[in-house]
């Protein structure tokens, strides 16, 4: 599992193109959609968040590993990236916290990486022709049998994986006595987002993804909290059934990322899979409400229908993204329900967007079901 210097490693994208490179991580051949992301900093936040579950990440800054693996960055308790791309990658981290260089946690994780390509032709490439599917080898370097290990690698359309990165079973957060109680229905949440929960005099409790209504509602709880997660929200007919009865109860609901587009899509409203998604920590968001703007941290491949939630009348807009108009968030007319598409805790990323958190815990707080 060490690390070979200079053995040459192959990138294959679906629609054939090729990259030639060297290898980083561990030896293997890994595949899965490829997507890049253009933060330039957070790597290791990026590779633990679970919402990457089944992707092969592009970091587009040019160095990669300069500052290597620190214990404390991981936003869960293993890599969820498939595979890794990067231009140069450093195996000396020059941090003095750090605990590991990246090249250690990679091969730990058993995570297979390439390195020393060009990632601005690879990010230009992608942006051009939309997400696909690709494989990393630094073991096979047959081109033809390359192509039929990428045959082997699911579409992510369609694809349900939430259910892969939950937690088997409910746990306690944070026990707060005498105070209102949060639910949370874990479908890949970030520990950012945990921490940002728990900033508030809430008791909170995490739920798998599969977890009934009935045992939800037999903690009795005063709120729920939709998280982040990876794959396509469509097919997850278990979460979408649960959320429309969730909102049945008239309690606070604040749904992120994933959460965002399983709360629209019990609502009636579609979603779809984007061109080349979202991924980084600098895409601007217009509050339509307030008229301000925001820098927001984002990943997210699927997005909600922006025409289908025309002919909803009890949902309004409350954000969109200036780069493309796309919805990054919705509300509801008269229920204590909301949903935002990007990641206000900002792990990584600017933490313009935290008031949410308030927002969310003030209607707790109030106790209004109005």
């Amino acid at each position: 599992m060490n690390r070979e210097e200079n053995k040459p490693a192959l990138l294959l994208l679906q629609d054939g193109t090729l990259f030639s490179g060297k290898s980083c991580g561990a030896i293997g051949t890994t595949g899965g959609e490829i997507c890049f992301n253009t933060g330039m900093t957070g790597y290791q936040e990026i590779f633990t968040d679970p919402s990457y579950f089944g992707q092969i990440m592009v970091m587009s800054n040019v160095h990669i590993g300069n500052y290597g693996a620190f214990e404390q960055d991981n936003e869960s308790s293993k890599v969820y990236i498939n595979g890794l791309v990067c231009r140069n990658f450093s195996s000396f981290p020059s941090r003095p916290l750090a605990n590991s260089s990246l090249q250690e946690y990679l091969e730990t994780n058993h995570i297979v990486g390439i390195s020393d390509i060009d990632t601005r032709k690879l990010v230009s490439h992608i942006r051009q022709n939309g997400l696909m599917n690709a494989v990393i080898s630094s073991e096979i370097l047959d081109i033809d049998v390359l192509k039929h290990r990428l045959n082997d690698v699911p579409n992510m359309s369609g694809l349900e994986l939430a259910s892969q990165v939950t937690t088997n079973q409910f746990y306690d957060y944070r026990i707060v006595d005498g105070s209102k109680k949060l639910a949370v229905l874990d479908f890949g949440i970030k520990k950012s987002i945990l921490e940002q929960l728990a900033a508030f005099p809430l008791t909170i409790r995490v739920f798998p993804a599969k977890s009934s209504f009935d045992e939800l509602q037999n903690w009795q709880p005063d709120a729920f909290f939709l998280s982040n997660g990876p794959g396509d929200p469509a097919p997850m007919s278990y979460a979408i059934e649960l959320t429309k009865q969730l909102i049945s109860t008239k309690k606070p609901i604040f749904g992120i990322c994933l959460g965002h587009q399983i709360l629209s899509l019990a609502f009636g409203v579609n979603t779809y899979k984007m061109h080349h998604g979202h991924h980084g920590v600098n895409h601007p968001v217009l509050n339509l409400e307030t008229g301000l703007g925001e820098i927001s941290s984002q990943n997210h491949g699927f997005a909600v229908d922006n025409a289908a939630l025309q002919s909803r009348t009890e949902l309004m807009v409350t954000h969109r993204n200036l780069n493309d108009d796309t919805v990054e968030g919705i509300r509801h007319i008269t229920l204590p329900v909301f949903g935002i598409q990007y990641h206000p805790e900002a792990g990584p990323g600017p933490h313009d967007s935290r008031y949410l958190f308030k927002q969310f815990f003030q209607s707790i707080d109030s106790g209004s079901n109005n």
